[in-house]
């Protein structure tokens, strides 16, 4: 059973019916490079103003309408923490977006001077870490990456913050399709993402909310119509779901760019599967960047108009069809007398 103070923490971060409609705006590569193309720029050109820039008017346009944000500490916080509504939740990212690169697979690492312990004193009512896991990676890559998140798992328990983590599966240095940012795999393989959710499922990781990416590529996925392909499609999506049931652990929906309508039905196959709710970046703005940047106003508007209608129709799809989380707190029957509480806790 959790804490109360990750009970707390998980409550931060949901609406008040327990669905987690959040917006991600951590990315750093991806903006790097949605900045770069609307500027007609190279990546390594982004001047740091830029991305500040870029970040504030995110924050500025949509943290009223979601139950909680995800920033990363180098570039959101500054940009942008004194228009984060205090209603809204803070997820703060703890690993570093430069990763190391093997022939056996890659490793993580957090951010420089950066931590659990920091995260909890500037406030922040979640840890959130990605790691890029595959379980046919080289054995010591992935001892590599269990330790990374089983220490951060440490860390939480010890500051008690909940901890979210970030699963995705990666293409081998090397490969036709090797791309060093995510990008989905048309033929991504639905047991690699599967049986990674199952490792880190596991206890000894301390894992509060998992944020995955769909088993099956969301451009592939078959129509909602009862057909024999919908019905082998949801079977993923279920193991997944079975899976997270069984350890008592929510889990929400990262949309990895894709367009809305197919990132949609990427959440119908996972609600249907008792998933909670969304923690979604591109998806929701990417276009706005992308098409009116530096154009600040122009951004705005983009946001305000098209952003936020994606935003709403996410958000009302999860109302409908998400399972709502609820916090289990323990039962205090052996609290007896004035002290009892304070002297166990």
């Amino acid at each position: 059973m959790r804490t109360i103070g990750k009970n707390r923490g998980l409550a931060r971060l949901a609406d008040a019916d327990g669905h987690f409609r959040m917006v991600a705006l951590d990315q750093r590569p991806p903006l790097f490079d949605a900045i770069a193309k609307a500027k007609g720029i190279t990546r390594e050109q982004v001047e740091y103003s830029d991305v500040t820039a870029a970040k504030r008017l995110l924050v500025e346009n949509l943290a009223p309408h979601c139950s909680s944000m995800l920033f990363d500490p180098n570039f959101a916080v500054p940009a942008a923490i004194d228009l984060l509504p205090p209603r809204c939740g803070l997820i703060m990212t703890l690993e570093e977006h430069r990763v190391e690169e093997t022939a056996g697979g890659r490793k993580s690492r957090a951010i420089t001077n950066w931590s659990v312990e920091k995260i909890r004193a500037m406030g922040g009512d979640a840890v959130k870490v990605l790691a890029w896991y595959r379980p046919d990676a080289d054995a010591a890559v992935n001892e590599h990456q269990k330790t990374f998140v089983r220490e951060i798992g440490e860390d939480c328990a010890r500051h008690d913050i909940p901890y979210v983590l970030e699963l995705l599966v990666y293409p081998f240095l090397g490969s036709a399709n090797h791309t060093a940012d995510y990008v989905e795999s048309p033929g991504k393989l639905s047991g690699l993402v599967i049986d990674s959710v199952r490792e880190f499922a596991k206890p000894e990781y301390g894992v509060d909310l998992l944020k995955l990416e769909s088993p099956l590529a969301a451009n592939g996925l078959p129509a909602r119509d009862g057909s024999a392909e919908e019905k082998a499609a949801q079977k993923e999506f279920d193991a997944i779901g079975d899976i997270c049931r069984e350890r008592s652990i929510p889990w929400v929906l990262l949309s990895g760019g894709a367009v809305p309508e197919k990132f949609e039905r990427v959440l119908d196959y996972s609600y249907a599967a008792g998933a909670s709710g969304f923690l979604a970046g591109r998806t929701i703005w990417l276009d706005a960047v992308l098409k009116n940047f530096p154009d600040r106003a122009a951004v705005s508007a983009s946001l305000r108009k098209d952003g936020l209608n994606v935003l709403e129709r996410l958000s009302e799809l999860t109302t409908a069809k998400g399972t709502p989380w609820k916090a289990r707190y323990p039962v205090f029957t052996d609290i007896k007398q004035e002290g009892d509480f304070a002297r166990a806790y």
